[in-house]
C-alpha cells in the first residue's frame, strides 16, 4: 500500500494549474487565485503623513517640554500644507501630509492651549508619529506574489497599491456524482436496506467552499453502462470528475472498469484510516481529458480523504503555490496504545486546558464525530501516544479554507 505522503506526492506531481487567465475587477476577485505577481503603482503612503491628530513641529523649536508656539496653519487629511514656518506649529490630522520642515508630530493629548497658541508639554524625538512615504509599499515593487488566494486583505493591498484589476485563474469546473443502489435522497421514502446519501451534499459543499464550479450529476445506478454514460457526460467541459463509492473490486463496484473503458485509471490502496481505497486517473472527452478521483463511499472516509488528499490536489489545479493546510503541535489529552502501520486521522477537539481530546467514537461510520470535533490529529505509523505528548493537529478552520 502507498503511504499517505506517497499518495499525496503522486497526486500533486501529476497535474499543472489550469492555464486560462482572466482579468477581473477587485470587487469580483475574492476567492480567486492570482495568476501573476503584482507591483504597486504608487508609494503607500504617497507622502510622509501624520499617524495622529496633533501638531507638526520642528525639533529645534522644542528643546524641552513647556514651549508655547503659535499655530501657523491647519492641515486636514486630503490637503497639502505649506512649508512650516520656523518657530511655529501646524495643526495636523491623522493621515494628512506632514509639511516640509517639520520633523515630528506631537499628539494633541500632550498639548494644551496657551496665550500665543499651543503649549507643547512633551519633548518629541525625530520622526515621532510620522509615517514615511513608501514605508508600507514602494512604487514598482512587488506587493502580491503569484499563486496566492485572494482574501479580503490581499484585495485591500491591491486597492491601496492602485490596482483596479487582477489577473486570476478561472474557476475549476468539477463534475460530481455518487454511486450505490442503496443510496436515496433525503425526503424520499427509505426502503429496507436503503440509506440517505450524505456524500453528495458534503462533497458539493466542500467543492464550492474551495471556489469550484460544481455540476452535480446526482446518483448513478450500480451498473457498468450507467457509470460509463455518467463519466462521458461528466468529462464534457470539466477539469475534474469526483465520485464516491464503487472504487473497490466487488461485483457491484463498477467505477474501476468504467473509468478504464473511458480513459485510464490507477486504483490505489493507501495506508490511512479512515480511507484506504482511492481511484485516480483520466477520462477522455471530445476536447481532451478530465482528471478523475474516486473516493470511498463510507461518509467519514470520503470526507477525510477529500480534506487530506483531494483538497491539496484541487488547490494545485487552481494554481495555488502552497497547497498544504496549516497544522499545529498541541499536547495530547489522551493515550493511544494501538500499534498500527497506518497514518490515522483521529477526530479531536481542544479541552479547557488546551489539550486535544478524542471523540469517543472513531469509527468511520460515525458522521456526528465530524460535528463534535474541531479537526484531525495525524497519528504516524506505529506511533504510541501518551497524555502530554505533542501531536500534529489539523483544525477544520484550515482544512475547510
Amino acid at each position: 500500500m502507498l503511504t499517505y505522503p506517497e499518495a499525496l506526492e503522486r497526486l500533486l506531481s501529476a497535474v499543472l494549474p489550469v492555464d486560462e487567465v482572466r482579468r477581473l475587477p477587485l470587487a469580483a476577485a475574492a476567492g480567486r487565485v492570482l495568476a501573476e505577481a503584482q507591483v504597486a503603482t504608487v508609494n503607500v503612503p504617497p507622502l510622509d503623513n501624520s499617524a495622529m491628530d496633533g501638531y507638526a513641529l520642528r525639533l529645534a523649536d522644542v528643546p524641552a517640554p513647556g514651549v508655547c508656539l503659535p499655530v501657523s496653519q491647519r492641515i486636514p487629511a486630503g490637503s497639502v500644507g505649506q512649508p512650516l514656518e520656523p518657530g511655529s506649529v501646524a495643526r495636523i490630522f491623522t493621515g494628512a501630509p506632514v509639511p516640509p520642515g517639520a520633523d515630528a508630530v506631537v499628539m494633541q493629548e500632550r498639548c494644551e492651549p496657551c496665550a500665543a497658541g499651543v503649549l507643547i508639554q512633551h519633548q518629541p524625538r525625530a520622526g515621532e508619529n510620522i509615517r514615511r512615504a513608501g514605508e508600507d509599499m514602494a512604487a514598482d515593487r512587488e506587493v502580491l506574489p503569484a499563486g496566492i488566494l485572494l482574501r479580503p486583505q490581499e484585495l485591500a493591498v491591491a486597492a491601496a497599491a492602485g490596482l483596479a484589476e487582477l489577473p486570476v485563474r478561472r474557476r475549476l469546473r468539477v463534475a460530481l456524482f455518487c454511486t450505490g443502489d442503496e443510496l436515496h435522497l433525503p425526503g424520499q421514502p427509505l426502503p429496507p436496506g436503503g440509506i440517505y446519501n450524505s456524500n453528495q451534499f458534503a462533497l458539493q459543499a466542500l467543492l464550492e467552499g474551495l471556489g469550484c464550479e460544481v455540476r452535480n450529476l446526482g446518483l448513478v445506478p450500480d451498473a457498468l453502462d450507467a457509470t460509463r454514460a455518467a463519466l462521458r457526460e461528466a468529462a464534457q467541459g470539466n477539469d475534474l470528475i469526483l465520485t464516491s463509492g464503487g472504487v473497490s473490486v466487488g461485483e457491484e463496484d463498477h467505477v474501476k472498469p468504467a473509468v478504464e473503458a473511458e480513459g485510464s485509471l490507477d486504483l490505489w490502496k493507501i495506508a490511512i484510516k479512515p480511507g484506504k481505497p482511492l481511484a485516480f486517473g483520466q477520462v477522455r472527452s471530445a476536447t481532451g481529458q478530465a482528471w478523475f478521483v474516486g473516493l470511498p463511499g463510507n461518509p467519514v472516509s470520503s470526507f477525510v480523504t477529500f480534506l487530506m488528499l483531494v483538497r491539496p490536489f484541487i488547490r494545485k489545479l487552481q494554481g495555488l503555490a502552497s497547497t498544504a493546510p496549516g497544522s499545529y503541535r498541541l499536547p495530547a489529552g489522551f493515550s493511544w496504545e494501538k500499534d498500527s502501520p497506518l497514518h490515522e486521522f483521529l477526530r479531536a477537539r481542544r479541552n479547557g486546558a488546551g489539550q486535544l481530546e478524542l471523540h469517543g467514537h472513531q469509527g468511520s461510520g460515525v458522521l456526528t464525530s465530524l460535528i463534535h470535533s474541531e479537526g484531525l490529529v495525524l497519528k504516524p505509523p506505529h506511533a504510541l501516544i501518551q497524555p502530554g505528548d505533542p501531536v500534529e493537529f489539523f483544525p477544520f478552520t484550515e482544512l475547510l479554507a
